[in-house]
Order: structure tokens, then C-alpha cells, then sequence
């Protein structure tokens, strides 16, 4: 091929392989820099993942959703008073405001207290909360419903660190808190949302107290598979009295151990 034929983008050899994967690769040359269309691509994907940080929650349409599915959701904030501060000062996310604090303090609870509380926080991407949480709430709670866990009622919280969760769960006098939190954009997740679960919640906490499960989207991991995780980690941590680093996500195997048509710790709730 003359030099005046020579195609202007340079194919990756591995171009086939990016139908398995989202992740930036094999995207092919033009002389020694990216070809324009993927690099516009990463500029718009970039630019993404920023408004995902600064974007601030819609809470009237998240508290609408929740309502419209039987719940009253309790809307309190944190320390960190704005989205700046809360960027800025990661240790003000972690605690509440004390009008939350006096907020939560005059709840009522029944005798025997709460199981679980399930705390929502914005974190560092509200898109992740307003696309996932009710969503995902839809497969939990009734299997937590059938196995009679003495659910307290939703709390929202904004600008919202995963440690925030401790205190609520403190001041409640829940026996275990479950955070669903908006997790730090990813050049291709501006949307994914995380699952923190904390067994004995306390101010002071830190992170090897906690399980995690990550990328819960649409296009991740699916709230299905998430909520078959969760509930084995939350049974798993009553029954053995911890959780965190003492506590091994093993859900899958024993899942796929389970003997032809035996029941998942997940209830089919369709």
C-alpha cells in the first residue's frame, strides 16, 4: 500500500476484544496520539464523572419514590453544610448535623428496638442513588420482610459519608445499619452505587468493621445478585456476631452448591 492509501487510523490488533469489556482498550492509533473519536469519548466520559461529584441529590423526586412505595422516608444531613465543604472536608460527611441528631434522638422505636436500619447517603455520586436505591430496595426488604427483620424506617441522608451510617444506627439503637451509598465515578460508572453493611453501629467505627458490595447498576452488578449478597452477609453477621474483615462473603459458593431446586437466601420476589 502506497503512503497516500494508508489508513489514517491504525487498527488495535485487539480490537475484538472489546466487545467483552467496557474498559478503554484497543482503540487504535492516528500517528503517535488516540483517533479523535475515542478521545472525545474520554473528554465526555470525564466530563461525566465530574457533574456525577458535584451533581446535588434530587431529593424531592428520591423521598416521592420511596413514599409512592408505602415508605416515610426521614431526610436529615450531615456536618458537611454544602457540597464544597463536603468535598473539601471528608470528616463532615462522616457525622450528622445536630437538627438530624435532635431529629433521629425523638424518633420513636418500638420496646424490643431494630434489627436493621437502611441509611441512604448521595456520597460522591447522587446519579447512583437516584437511578439504584428504590430499585434495589424493591428486591430487599420483602425477603427481610418474610424473615420477620424488624426493619426501621428509611433514613436519607445528604452529603453523606459511608461512616455517617454508624451514627445513625447508634442513635437508633439498631443492631445493624446497611448503607446504600453513591461510589466515587469511574470513567465508565458515573452511576454505580455501593452497599456498606455494619453490625453493632457505632461513632468511631472504621472501615474493616464493614462488608462491602460494590457497582450495583443496571450495567454492573445487578440488584438481584446484590440483594442475594447482602442477605447472606446480614444473616451470616447476626448469627455469628460480627462483621468486616472477620466476616467472608461466601454467597455464590454456596449458592451454586445448593442441591437442585433448593431455595437461594434471595426470596424470588417477582
Amino acid at each position: 500500500m502506497s503512503e497516500d492509501n494508508k489508513p489514517i487510523v491504525v487498527p488495535n490488533p485487539w480490537d475484538k476484544l472489546r466487545r467483552y469489556t467496557p474498559a478503554r482498550i484497543a482503540l487504535g492509533r492516528a500517528g503517535t496520539s488516540l483517533p479523535t473519536k475515542p478521545h472525545l469519548e474520554f473528554q465526555l466520559a470525564h466530563a461525566r464523572a465530574r457533574n456525577a461529584v458535584h451533581h446535588e441529590l434530587d431529593v424531592a423526586t428520591l423521598e416521592a419514590a420511596l413514599k409512592a412505595r408505602g415508605h416515610e422516608p426521614c431526610v436529615l444531613h450531615s456536618a458537611a453544610d454544602n457540597r464544597p465543604m463536603y468535598l473539601q472536608r471528608p470528616d463532615k460527611g462522616r457525622r450528622l448535623d445536630e437538627p438530624s441528631q435532635q431529629e433521629l434522638a425523638k424518633m420513636a422505636r418500638p420496646p424490643e428496638g431494630y434489627d436493621v436500619v437502611f441509611v441512604i447517603g448521595d456520597g460522591l455520586s447522587s446519579f447512583a442513588i437516584e437511578e439504584n436505591a428504590a430499585p434495589f430496595l424493591d428486591v430487599i426488604l420483602p425477603p427481610l420482610a418474610d424473615q420477620k427483620w424488624r426493619v426501621a424506617p428509611l433514613v436519607v441522608v445528604r452529603e453523606a459519608r459511608v461512616a455517617v451510617g454508624d451514627e445513625v444506627g447508634e442513635l437508633l439503637g439498631a443492631s445493624m445499619v446497611v448503607v446504600l451509598i453513591g461510589e466515587r465515578p469511574g470513567l465508565s460508572s458515573p452511576d454505580s452505587m455501593g452497599i456498606y453493611m455494619t453490625l453493632k453501629p457505632r461513632v468511631g467505627l472504621t472501615d474493616e468493621a464493614r462488608n462491602c458490595i460494590s457497582n450495583v447498576r443496571r450495567e454492573g452488578l445487578s440488584y438481584d445478585l446484590a440483594a442475594h449478597k447482602l442477605l447472606y452477609l446480614m444473616t451470616e453477621a447476626r448469627k455469628r456476631g460480627h462483621s468486616g474483615v472477620q466476616l467472608k462473603d461466601e454467597a455464590e459458593t454456596l449458592s451454586s452448591a445448593l442441591p437442585t431446586g433448593q431455595k437461594s437466601f434471595l426470596i424470588e420476589s417477582n
